[in-house]
This record gives structure tokens, sequence and C-alpha cells, in this order.
């Protein structure tokens, strides 16, 4: 007998900790592929040529795949096979990221935006007339024909996005049973002291996944897009100026092969295991169950009956169950106030992951492929050490929900702090001539086309809408070479050199050089010094932040009945997905947008993606939305932690009258010691709950 329970004990154990490292696995699986989506929006806005506002609705397509089934899936899987569900979420998940991928097959070559179309495909030195040669697009600065536009659309897939939308509203589809079902099945078969620290071990390991997802993002985004398909020689353009385009779909084919790994090992795992522990005192089992800790109290009717409740719980009686417990769930405040301020610091956390990497280019002048990298690098890392530090101190101190709640609020204070602070280290913007800075070279800003000309340039005929800068000799950036007004050219591909620029000459004394080379100038030497200051903030901040994240999970699950788990965990998702991952990247996205200087065109003529912004009004925007939003946090938390406390003394009361009671009682009528000390049990246990 010793010898089959021990065998018993064992395959109960590896199938724990099967579902353990399996949990892990599809927690980086889906991290990895969520953070590579987010590495790669900056792409996909370029190669469809398409504002940021629509950019977020795409991105936000993740969490109205969520939506759909969020609460049905986390109600009736809860009762169902939960692995095999879970199983069937990564398939799905893996082909949404191969649907976001298909664009790329059914476009034709990526064709930028250049002034100088008939010369990127020139592989000889033949000298060009960049202020002459413009003549003919002067025409498309006009109204163009409508007929010819839709036309021309429909032959360059403009609407191909969509295929991205779809993709990416099947991968929130397929990550919906993951969070509930594996957070609710672990902790319903580990030891209830066990859970904090395996929930720090699949967050830590969940890390994991946007590192490398930053980290594959970065490298595709210096791989041209069309590489293998096109002359490289050709390119006039490099990887840091803002009409590159990345190989973002390759990177979609691989998260999606690693979703697709990940969900095997829950095809073979089984509905429900025995409570971990419970069989090494396999016969004080009777009694544990009738007088254990609540959380094993609910679990022979979930996971251990036999065939009769079985056949009692039938779907009809699961669905007219639905509505009641929801109702029972909602009337707990503390579960409705987490719900409240997780979701507002979601809001701000989406809002600043999104736009993170265009913000790190834009008043920093990084190259989108260093930001993500960096983000990668430095910034998760230290997350994932957050989460484990946050883990090891309520396991070390032995921290109950008020403890937990004061380390969440502390935490949350503290990243605030240094979030206040990064406002302060910034650079100026871009000095680029008739957008920023004034062809004499006095500071403006302007969102009138109109004072891209000059005097210095008015016999070019240039055109306005198309972006080709060009960096001349004094370090101003010109929108293109005819605006530069430069007269001849060398070189081909990204070699070309501009000479004889009139504009550059206004600007110079008459001996100084006036040529200009392709690309943007890059900013100011103090710059770069106020861009360290800056990562050091968001670094320690992140670190910080992250500390706070463990502990505010643990307030969360402790405050809800045991047979409720699945559903909350659930609810909370839909609610938080819903409301802080759909809208923050449409009205970040939109907001950013108004802080645009200068629009890319489109091959048809239409307005593109954006390709300067005013750095001050791009930065007063992000980091006042952000800084916004996680002050109210911090202000719901003070709530919170004030109901937490009120709460703890009405129990602790409570627990004391009956205390008293009991005593009293045992006094008057010694002979009931016996039936007094069991009623004592049942009420502690309804008190917990």
């Amino acid at each position: 007998m010793s010898v089959e329970s021990k065998k018993t004990r064992e395959a109960c154990c590896s199938k724990l900790k099967l579902f353990l490292v399996s949990l892990a696995f599809v927690y980086f699986a889906k991290a990895f592929g969520g953070a590579y989506m987010k590495s790669s929006i900056t792409q996909i806005e370029r190669r469809f040529d398409i504002p940021s506002s629509l950019i977020g609705v795409i991105d936000g397509s993740f969490e109205m795949g969520n939506l759909l089934v969020i609460a049905f899936v986390s109600y009736f899987g809860a009762k169902l096979h939960r692995p095999r569900l879970i199983g069937i979420g990564c398939l799905v998940m893996a082909t949404g990221s191969f649907i976001v991928a298909l664009p790329h097959f059914l476009q034709g070559p990526y064709k930028y935006e250049t002034s100088m179309s008939h010369n990127t495909q020139v592989n000889t030195t033949e000298n060009i007339l960049p202020c002459l040669s413009n003549h003919s697009l002067n025409e498309k600065d006009g109204i163009p024909d409508v007929e010819a536009m839709k036309a021309c659309e429909k032959a360059v897939g403009s609407s191909m996005w969509i295929y991205v939308f779809l993709g990416n509203m099947l991968r929130g589809i397929g990550e919906t049973p993951i969070m509930p079902l594996g957070i609710s099945y672990l902790d319903d078969f580990s030891k209830h002291e066990n859970t904090p620290f395996y929930l720090a071990c699949i967050h830590t390991t969940g890390i994991l996944g946007p590192m490398f997802g930053f980290m594959l993002g970065s490298f595709l985004a210096k791989t041209y897009v069309d590489i293998g398909f096109v002359n490289l020689d050709s390119i006039t353009i490099n990887y840091k100026d803002s009409r590159w385009v990345g190989a973002w779909w390759l990177g979609f084919i691989l998260t999606g092969t690693v979703i697709l790994l990940s969900s095997i090992p829950f095809f073979f795992l089984p509905k429900s295991l025995p409570k971990q522990g419970e069989e090494e005192e396999d016969g004080n089992k009777s009694t544990e169950l009738a007088s254990g800790p609540e959380q094993e109290s609910f679990l022979p009717d979930e996971t251990q009956d036999g065939g009769e409740k079985e056949k009692t719980v039938t779907f009809k009686e699961m669905a007219k169950d639905f509505v009641p417990s929801l109702k029972r769930l909602f009337r707990n405040s503390i579960y409705t106030m987490m719900i409240l301020t997780h979701l507002v610091a979601v809001n701000g956390f989406i809002g600043m992951i999104t736009f993170k990497p265009k913000f790190m280019e834009q008043i920093y002048g990084q190259a989108a492929s260093k930001a993500i990298f960096l983000i990668g690098i430095m910034n998760l890392p230290a997350v994932a050490l957050g989460i484990i530090t946050g883990g090891f101190i309520l396991k070390r101190f032995n921290l109950g929900v008020v403890g937990a709640a004061r380390v969440s609020i502390s935490a949350s204070l503290g990243a605030f702090s240094l979030l206040t602070l990064q406002g302060f280290f910034h650079c100026d913007n871009a000095e680029v001539a008739g957008l920023t800075v004034a062809y004499q070279g006095y500071q403006q800003v302007s969102y009138n086309y109109s004072t891209l000309l000059s005097p210095c340039n008015m016999g070019c005929s240039c055109s306005m809408k198309h972006w080709d800068p060009v960096c001349a000799y004094n370090g101003m950036t010109y929108a293109s070479p005819c605006l530069a007004g430069c007269q001849t050219s060398t070189g081909t591909g990204k070699a070309m050199v501009f000479h004889n620029c009139t504009c550059v000459g206004d600007f110079m004394t008459p001996a100084a050089n006036m040529s200009a080379v392709l690309g943007q100038c890059p900013r100011k030497s103090d710059c770069d010094y106020k861009f360290k200051i800056y990562m050091a903030l968001t670094v320690v901040g992140a670190f910080i932040s992250a500390c706070g994240g463990t502990p505010g999970f643990i307030v969360l699950l402790r405050s809800i009945q045991p047979d409720l788990k699945s559903l909350a965990l659930g609810m909370q998702t839909l609610i938080v997905r819903t409301l802080g991952g759909i809208p923050p990247p449409i009205y970040f996205g939109a907001l950013i947008d108004r802080t645009c200087l200068k629009w890319g065109t489109k091959q048809c003529g239409g307005r593109g993606a954006c390709r300067l912004y005013d750095s001050n009004a791009f930065r007063m925007t992000f980091l006042g939305l952000v800084t916004g939003l996680y002050f109210l946090t911090n202000v719901l938390w003070g709530i919170l932690y004030v109901k937490i406390i009120k709460r703890q003394k009405k129990l602790a009361l409570r627990n004391q009258a009956k205390d008293n009671k009991v005593e009293g009682n045992t006094q008057n009528n010694g002979h009931a010691n016996i039936s007094i000390s069991t009623n004592k049990e049942e009420d502690n246990k309804e008190s917990s709950i």
C-alpha cells in the first residue's frame, strides 16, 4: 500500500510539475509573440502607410478577440478539461500569427516615398539635377483624380492591413484560456503556500518572452522588408530613415511556430489532479476535508466528486448559475476596486509600451531598431528582477493581504515618482528647415507646408508633399534635395551626395561646403547624455513597478471565494482587456497624430504615415497622458488600502466576538465542548470566506 501510495504521489507531482513547466513555456511563447507585435508596430505603420490612430486600432484587435470569448471560456472552461482548452487556444494563436504575416506574400515589393523615383534603380554615376528634375512632381500637389486613386490603391493593396487586424484578433481569441484556466488549475492543485512562488516562476519565465520578442524585433527592423527579392545596393535609405521598413513578416512566422510547439504538452495532461500534499497524509484526508482551509473545502465540488456530481452539473445548469455567480462576485467591493485600479494602471502601461519606441525615436533621435533593442535588453530584465523580488518579499516575510497591499502601493508610488522625472530630460526638436527651423536659422514650429518654400528654392518647382530628407554640412536637415536647392548630385544608392545647394549657401558663408547627403542630421551632442539619464530612470522605474506585480495579484486572488476563482480572473481579464487594452492605443495614437509636422505621401497621393513630429508637443502629450493615469492609479490604491484595513478590522472583531461567545458557552455547558468546538471551526471557515 505504501509503495502504491508513493507511486501515486510521484505521478501526481510529476504531472503538476509538467503542467507548471508547460504553463511557464506557454507564458513565454505568448509574451514572445505579443512583444514582437508591439516591436513591429512602427514597421507595420510604415509598410501600410497608415496613421498612429489606425495602428492603435490594429494593436487593440488582440483585446477585441479576447472580449468575444473570455467570459464564456473562464466560466464554462473551469468545468471542462482546462489543459486541453489551453492547448486548443495555443493552436488558434499560432494560426493568427501566420495570418498576420500573410499580406507580405500577397503584396508587391515595398516602394518607399522619394522625390527621386527614377533614380532608385539607377546603377550608374550619372549626375542628376534635383532642383530641375522635380517639375513633374508639382502636379501631385494638386487634387488627385478620385477614380485613378481608387484603382491605384486596389493595385498596391492598401487595405492589406485588414489581414493584420484579423490575425491579431485571432491571436487574442487563442490567448483567452491561458491565464484564467492555467492559474486556477495550478492554484487548485498546488499547496496554498506554494502558489506565490509558482506564480513568480511563471511570470519570470514569461518575462523572458518579451526580451526575446523585442530583440527579434530589433534585429528584423534592421533587415530590409524585401530582403532576397530586391537589389539592396539600389536602396537609397537605411534603417535609421523614417521610411525604412524592416522584415516584420518574418517574426510572425517564427513566433507562430514557437506558440504551436507550446501547445503540445497540454493535450497529454489530465482534467484534474489530487491536491498537492494530500497523498502524504492519506489516512487523515477525511479530517482535513472537514476542518482544513477554505481552499480545500471547495476542491471536491470541482474536481474530486464521483459520477453523481458530473451527472447533475449539466450545461443548462451551469448557464443558469452564471448570472447569480456574477452578482455574488461583484458584491465583493475589494475585488471591484482592484479591477478599477488595475484598469487605470493598464491604460497607462499599454499606451506607454505601444508608442515608447516611437517616443525614443522622435524625442531622442534613436533608430527604431535601437529603441526596440534597448527596451528588450534593459527594461524587461529589470521587470523580471522586480517580479522575482516581489515574490521573494512575500515568501520571506510571510505577508498576508495587508502586507501585500503595502508592497504594491509602495512600488506604485516609487514608479510614479521616477516617471515624473523623465519629463525633465529631453532633447530639442530636430532642426528641419521650414518645419522646426526657418531657412534663416531661427527657431519656429510650423504645421503649414508653405513654410517649406523659400527664395532659395522658389525657382525649383519642388513638391512639398514628398519626404526625402538630406543632411547639409551646416547641420540642418532639408525635407528633400530639391527643397535644399541642390543643383547636381554624384554617386548612387545610399552613397549619393548632392552639390551646390543654394539654401545651404544662404545659411553659411560663401566659402563653406554647400553639399548634402541622404538622411536626417544627428541630434546635438548633449542629446545622447540626456537619453542615457532617461533610460536609467525607465530601468529603475520598471524594476520598482514590477516589485508590486506579484503582491497585487495575491491581493486579488485572496479577495475572492475559491469557487469563483476562474470566473473572477476571467472577468478581470475581460474588463481590463476591453477597457484597458483596446482604447489606449487608439486615443494615444489619435492625440500623437495631432503633433505631426510632416505627413508622408502614399503611392496614390493620399496621406501616409507621419515622418516628423513636433517633439515638444509629442513629449507633453505622451508623458502627460501616462503620468496622469499613473497618478489616478495611486489615488485608487490609497482608497483600496483603506478598504482592506477596514475589512481586516471587521473580521478580527467578528472572530473575537465568536471566540468570547464560545468560551462563555463552554464555561456554562462543559458537557457540550465537542459540539461547540466544531461550530467554532465552521464559523471561522465562513468568516475567512
